[in-house]
């Protein structure tokens, strides 16, 4: 029999699933990447044992200029309402959000940027997906301005960032979402670094040193975040095996 199989929606092709996708696979799962900033379309449900919604540039609700986000948005409440496990990264947990009656918003705090300390909540310890990770203290690399300002009915914050938003979160009873980037390498980030050069040069923001300290942070982080995806898997295992 094969691994479970992961529905993934990319949004951008400088927006991989990167190091996530890799230690799925690793776990035994098939990615099926869907891309609709290329041309795909998007299914009205999830025909895979898991859904992996990646981040992007766009905000959350820029449906003129995205117009696959709306469908995005309506498959997320389709594995949802299905029971099918969910993980959104960055836009994708902004994305989870929204689809469920969340907010966002540009942070007031101002951007996320580089390895920032994950405020677990007391509410982490037991939950389904990131209990494990919850037992120590992390570092994850955060790229974003966007935040979750007000969580769908029913939701739990499973962590908050230095700043006091939304770092993590359960969404529905088999979807979470995480501001942070787990996926991303020095590598990834080098294109998201040029696009914000301006901005970040007007800011005296040293981008060389922030993608030093994520390469420097390898190790550190790998460990960190590889359970992540080894306790989906884990989970899209479980999903795979009562559909059968």
């Amino acid at each position: 029999m094969t691994g479970p199989r992961v529905l993934v929606v990319e949004h951008d092709r400088d927006c991989p699933p990167a190091l996530v996708g890799d230690w799925l696979v690793e776990a035994g799962c098939t990615l099926e990447v869907l891309r609709p900033h290329a041309g795909d379309v998007l299914p009205d449900a999830v025909a895979a044992d898991a859904l992996l919604v990646l981040g992007g540039p766009m905000g959350a609700r820029d449906d003129a200029e995205h117009a696959w986000l709306a469908p995005t948005r309506e498959l997320v409440r389709a594995a949802v309402r299905d029971g099918v496990p969910t993980l959104g990264i960055c836009l994708g947990h902004q994305l989870l959000a929204v689809a469920l009656g969340g907010e966002i918003a540009v942070n007031r705090h101002g951007q996320q940027l580089g390895l920032l300390e994950v405020g677990w909540t007391a509410e982490a310890a037991d939950d389904p997906l990131l209990g494990e990770l919850a037992a120590g203290a992390r570092r994850g690399v955060h790229w974003n301005n966007d935040v979750v300002t007000a969580l769908p009915a029913g939701a739990v914050a499973l962590a908050h960032a230095p700043d006091g938003t939304v770092q993590a979160a359960r969404h529905a009873a088999a979807a979470w979402g995480v501001q942070l980037h787990p996926e991303v390498t020095a590598e990834v980030l080098g294109p998201w670094a040029e696009d914000d050069r301006g901005s970040h040069e007007a800011r005296g923001i040293d981008q060389a040193r922030l993608l030093e300290d994520v390469d420097r942070a390898r190790p550190e982080l790998d460990a960190a975040w590889r359970p992540l995806a080894r306790r989906f898997a884990e989970l899209a295992e479980r999903s795979a095996g009562g559909s059968r």
